[in-house]
């Protein structure tokens, strides 16, 4: 029989409580415990990106965090990024400059993008493909993915001085 924690965080805005085992990834957390389907398992082991959270600010590879770690914390999934109003810019420069394909890294790299934002307002191509350095993707040759980040930020700048 295993023991299972209680785990209270705040995800994507909303105040959770779960149960987990202590050896729970916060990926299967996401995943089989409160069906945030969204994010998703490519390597399971740190090397993907797939799995990218945002977890209190800081960008992490959720199969390399423990459900229980994240007690009291704040954690922004892919889920989080759209408001009700409508898809964050980043989401909408990726459908316009057609930067996906499959959709298996799609969402690692969107959580990805939003966390160089977050910090970086206003990245060179430079620092937009150094930052995505973690995030591999087998379908495409990330210059749709650097362009659409891009634009979505000289948007996101364009409302903020609006």
């Amino acid at each position: 029989m295993s023991n299972k924690t209680v785990v209270q965080a705040t995800i994507n805005g909303e105040e959770v409580e779960f149960l987990c085992e202590t050896r729970q990834s916060l990926l299967e957390v996401l995943r089989d415990v409160l069906r945030l389907t969204g994010t998703k398992e490519g390597c399971n082991n740190g090397n993907c990106g797939a799995c990218n959270v945002i977890l209190e600010g800081v960008l992490v590879n959720s199969c390399l965090v423990l459900g229980v770690e994240v007690q009291g914390k704040s954690i922004t999934t892919i889920e989080g990024i759209a408001s009700p109003q409508g898809l964050h810019p980043l989401q909408q420069k990726f459908l316009e400059h057609a930067a996906l394909q499959c959709g298996i890294c799609t969402p690692g790299v969107l959580v990805s993008a939003k966390a160089l934002l977050d910090r970086h307002p206003h990245p060179s191509e430079h620092e937009v493909r150094h930052w995505l350095a973690g995030n591999l993707c087998r379908c495409t040759g990330y210059d749709k993915i650097v362009h659409a980040i891009l634009d979505a930020a000289d948007v996101m700048s364009a409302e903020v001085t609006k």
